[in-house]
């Protein structure tokens, strides 16, 4: 199992979330509006570099390896815009899952 977290652009939500569905099998999503601070503009010479906030979607699901690729596949086809400030996706291994209404354990708890 893996958790990916995904840090979009707001007005994108709306078509990363319909893609997702379409996916057969995909557990729940949890998503938070957030705010970040980045880089807009990189240092160069004699002028520094630009920093700038801006509001985004996170999305957060857990999803058996079958479904990783497909599920990364659809954030970054339905999230890219080829502009600076697209997001980023992060993957990181999920050791144990338990539903807790039910005491469910691993892939049977998504």
């Amino acid at each position: 199992m893996y958790e990916v977290k995904a840090i979009i652009r707001e007005e994108l939500f709306e078509g990363v979330m319909q893609a997702l569905h379409a996916l057969a099998g995909i557990p729940g999503v949890t998503v938070s509006i957030v705010r970040g601070c980045g880089t807009r503009r990189e240092a160069s010479a004699g002028h520094p570099a630009e920093f700038g906030d801006a509001e985004f979607a996170k999305l957060e699901t857990v999803v058996p390896e079958p479904l990783l690729e497909p599920v990364l596949k659809a954030i970054e086809d339905f999230a890219r815009t080829g502009r600076r400030g697209d997001g980023k996706i992060f993957v990181m291994p999920v050791q144990q899952a338990i539903r807790v209404r039910t005491g469910e354990r691993g892939e049977n708890s998504l």
